[in-house]
């Protein structure tokens, strides 16, 4: 049996438990941006901080896309947002660069005398390795053929604290989504298939080489203010069919 004072202490431990508690800011918890990348930490902070401000001025509750675009703002108290209009300047997470737009990008990223990128920066050598016999002898030729680019690229992505993967780690697109991707983030990339990292919860943006620079040398990144449409499904989803699969449908 237990005695009185365990009882007592059993008591108190319950009665804490149903109390209700102060959330703990989300600043507070720090969350690693990639395993890749110790002692970088997702700016969720910035994000509610901004979002706040932004409910304020628009009085209305916002969409996803909305909240993850808002919380990116450069300066939420005074960015003119009128959909379809204004020109929102943006602070992305991170930026991905493929190995032929990585080469003018670098160069002029360079020419920005900074000693380091002010966002993470990833460099994915894939782009040049083209598709003829098969993947051993393919990757090969590509080594060969574009030995001065790959040196330029691992040398100066080496120089400037930049992630480098080497020809043969694999596709850009399938990198970032496994590796760089994560909730709420905005990111930009110099392919046209870096909105695969959205299925992890963020906007990812394929955008051109001097986009990326800008981001790079921390100057902010200009997009035009989206229309937000919205769809409503019915019915069921047959076995097959995947959430991609719908999206091919519109």
């Amino acid at each position: 049996m237990l005695s009185v004072q365990q009882r007592a202490s059993s008591l108190a431990h319950s009665v804490r438990r149903l109390m209700a508690t102060a959330a703990p800011n989300i600043g507070d918890t720090k969350v690693q941006m990639s395993l890749l990348e110790p002692g970088r930490y997702i700016n969720y902070q910035r994000i509610e901080d901004n979002l706040a401000i932004i409910r304020k001025r628009l009085g209305r509750p916002l969409t996803l896309s909305e909240k993850i675009l808002y919380g990116h703002l450069d300066d939420p108290h005074n960015q003119d947002i009128e959909r379809g209009k204004s020109y929102l300047k943006l602070r992305p997470d991170r930026v991905a660069c493929q190995d032929a737009t990585a080469q003018m990008a670098l160069l002029q990223f360079m020419s920005a005398g900074m000693p380091t990128t002010a966002v993470p920066t990833t460099v994915h050598c894939d782009h040049l390795i083209e598709a003829q016999v098969g993947g051993v002898k393919d990757l090969a030729r590509a080594i060969d053929i574009n030995k001065e680019v790959y040196d330029f690229l691992a040398t100066a992505t080496a120089k400037y604290g930049i992630g480098f993967w080497k020809p043969g780690s694999g596709i850009i697109h399938q990198i970032i989504l496994e590796n760089y991707a994560f909730p709420g983030g905005l990111m930009i990339g110099t392919d046209s298939h870096t909105p695969n990292a959205g299925g992890l919860g963020m906007i990812a943006c394929g955008v051109g080489g001097a986009d990326a620079v800008d981001v790079m040398a921390d100057i902010p990144w200009e997009l035009k203010c989206p229309k937000a449409i919205g769809v409503k499904l019915t019915g069921k989803i047959g076995g097959w069919t995947t959430p991609k699969g719908e999206k091919f449908s519109f």
